[in-house]
């Protein structure tokens, strides 16, 4: 049987809440804790914090003083954000929050038993107070998540990359995991630039860049190393694995169109693979890796060179 579910849009328009006859008591059940209590509670503490998860978990727990839930989704399409608070249940109401045509995201609320007009209305009394935190967590994210990227092709820059490395390598050797390198370089990309014009170069690389993510996993790790130049983190990903990985990342950008002032560009990858040795510091495996990838240039180019 089909999930019931409802969906509103809501602007933070108090006139509707006063069509709904909010503000009157429910007719059978009376809460221990009034709305205008909660709201003023909720305006204070989701003030406190920048990170969407802890604010929707504050909003999930305390909105349950007056109307029980068993699950909240949030998801933000434009940053990619989506984030799920307890277990599912057969019956939901659908919140798009919108504030001044700024699309703040969508709110899911679950239950197995159906929402009274009741408990919808106490709902959207209380959403405008996320209203302000949301959008700070969504501005601060994308801040952030800016610093952290390379704004040509959207893959992590050289910051995000030394971050993540080191992590990656503290982790692999914490819970006794494989850790993979692949160094992946455009051959003859000067040529394109020479050719047809930078414009066209760029495209390649956001071209390249998109080829590289569809072939990996969600865990997986694009970040730009400089010029044409792509840095692939695999994690828990041995030797073998990683070559696999390697090749299918040379087949796929190999058969991909590119185009360039309407002309169709002929394009090919190198690539450089090293696997994480016990005890080997994150500059090591980098410099291995970026060795195999010279002598994958150096002996033809369009190949994957594993490293010693």
């Amino acid at each position: 049987m089909k999930s019931p579910s409802q969906t509103n849009a809501i602007d933070f328009d108090n006139a509707k809440l006063q069509r709904l006859g909010f503000g009157q008591k429910p007719p059978v059940l009376e809460r221990p804790f009034s709305l205008a209590q909660l709201r003023q509670q909720l305006g204070q503490q989701l003030q406190t914090s920048l990170e969407p998860q802890r604010i929707l978990g504050l909003f999930f727990r305390e909105i349950q003083r007056v109307v029980p839930l068993d699950a909240l989704t949030y998801k933000h399409t434009a940053s990619d954000l989506r984030l799920e608070l307890g277990q599912r249940g057969h019956h939901s109401v659908t919140y798009s929050l919108v504030h001044e045509d700024e699309n703040l995201g969508d709110l899911i609320f679950r239950r197995n038993q159906r929402f009274s007009e009741y408990e919808q209305a106490s709902l959207e009394s209380l959403l405008p107070t996320l209203l302000f935190p949301i959008r700070n967590a969504l501005l601060y994210r994308a801040a952030t998540q800016s610093a952290l990227r390379d704004p040509l092709t959207g893959t992590g820059n050289r910051i995000a990359m030394d971050q993540t490395l080191q992590r990656e390598i503290e982790m692999s050797r914490r819970h006794l995991m494989p850790l993979s390198l692949l160094m992946l370089d455009i051959d003859h990309f000067k040529n394109v630039n020479d050719n047809y014009g930078h414009s066209a170069g760029d495209d390649v690389l956001k071209a390249v860049a998109a080829s590289i993510k569809n072939q990996l996993r969600n865990v997986d790790m694009v970040f730009r190393f400089g010029g044409e130049e792509f840095l692939i983190l695999l994690s828990n990903t041995n030797r073998e694995a990683a070559a696999m990985v390697g090749e299918r990342l040379r087949f796929a950008a190999q058969a991909q169109d590119y185009k360039a002032d309407g002309n169709l560009v002929e394009l090919t990858v190198s690539l450089g693979c090293s696997t994480l040795l016990p005890g080997e510091s994150a500059e090591s495996l980098l410099r291995r890796a970026d060795s195999a990838l010279y002598v994958a240039k150096r002996e033809g180019r369009n190949r994957l060179q594993m490293a010693g």
